[in-house]
């Protein structure tokens, strides 16, 4: 990738232009707004580039070579051709200083290419016997002479300087070309990178907010089935009285709506974990089923309180059949006590009457 093998070395922003192909004379916006213009350095190649990318497109990837000049038009305009491109970049900058920053920068990148190409020619004369055959052969003696071996000497060193000088220039090129391409293909890597790891969040998100509802329903269903066990508890021990078979009867309707409320979390969850992948439509789910999830709370804290109530209206009814168990019990204790206090009488009178 681009990013392994070059690295920037300056970078600025500016509006980009482009030479009319057709008129050569009329500027064309190549974006809308501002872009970030860079110089790159690639090290395995001693190349230094300017390259600018607007969305997945390269906008400018222009190789710099010693030729070439930066030319400020105004106070925050510039321009330079490139021949290899066939076409002249305009730079429009926010200010002068940010336009003479980056024309600082142009003339050093220059003067390192035009370096950088003399230690090539000198390490390729070094390296290439053929050449420093050559040169050994055109070089001492400007006067070459007319006659045979010299005269077939020269065009020999020259028809190989052309080749080899075409053949770079071909390199150049293919090089060039392959560069756009690596710049567009690393845009397009980067944006899908971007997004796989949006959606890889999103989807970590769900499963969270899926495991979490499953242990909160959880929950509600276990304090359920204990309200369930309470009812029962309460209905095995409860009388005929009609306030308490009134509570009972809520009581069951209630816990009935919460089994359906439950039913109906178990179908949200199922539907949540088939649409989990989708990031929105999980987040108003989620902001759905924690309204219905307060909602049971509630519903659950009022259950609650009717426990109570019919408990101690439980309670009350009981103590208050006892007490009127116990009443009952004195008043029969007391009639029996009086009856058999009469029975006595009863014998006495009868004995007197006799006598």
């Amino acid at each position: 990738l681009l990013s392994c093998r070059e690295q920037p070395i300056f970078s600025t922003r500016a509006h980009v232009f482009q030479i009319d192909p057709a008129t050569k004379r009329n500027w064309i916006p190549a974006s809308k707004h501002a872009l970030t213009v860079s110089y790159f350095y690639d090290a395995t190649r001693n190349v230094y580039r300017i390259i600018s990318v607007g969305g997945t497109k390269a906008i400018i990837n222009s190789t710099i070579t010693p030729n070439m000049t930066f030319t400020k038009t105004s106070q925050k305009f510039g321009q330079w051709a490139d021949s290899r491109a066939n076409t002249v970049y305009g730079l429009g900058f926010a200010s002068e200083q940010h336009l003479s920053q980056f024309a600082e920068k142009f003339q050093e990148v220059k003067e390192a290419a035009r370096l950088a190409r003399e230690k090539s020619q000198d390490k390729t004369e070094l390296t290439n016997p053929a050449l420093n055959i050559t040169s050994h052969q055109v070089l001492p003696s400007p006067i070459i002479s007319s006659n045979g071996p010299g005269e077939d000497k020269l065009f020999r060193s020259q028809s190989a300087d052309v080749e080899i000088a075409t053949e770079k220039e071909r390199l150049k090129k293919m090089l060039s070309e392959g560069s756009v391409s690596e710049v567009q293909w690393e845009a397009e890597f980067f944006s899908l990178q971007d997004n796989n790891s949006k959606l890889v969040a999103a989807l970590h998100e769900a499963n969270a907010n899926v495991d979490q509802w499953k242990k909160q329903l959880s929950a509600y269903q276990e304090e359920t089935e204990s309200l369930r066990q309470r009812v029962a508890e309460l209905e095995s021990q409860g009388t005929h009285d009609s306030s308490s078979d009134n509570n009972k009867e809520e009581l069951s309707q209630t816990l009935e709506e919460l089994e359906l409320l439950i039913k109906a979390k178990d179908e949200e969850i199922q539907m949540l974990k088939s649409q989990k992948c989708g990031r929105w439509e999980a987040e108003g789910e989620r902001e759905e089923t924690l309204q219905k999830l307060q909602e049971l709370e509630a519903r659950n804290a009022e259950l609650e309180q009717r426990l109570q109530l019919a408990e101690q209206s439980l309670a009350e009814s009981l103590a208050e059949r006892e007490k009127l168990q116990s009443e009952v019990t004195k008043v029969a204790e007391i009639m029996d006590v009086k009856i058999f206090e009469l029975s006595e009488i009863r014998q006495g009178l009868a004995k007197l009457v006799e006598s």
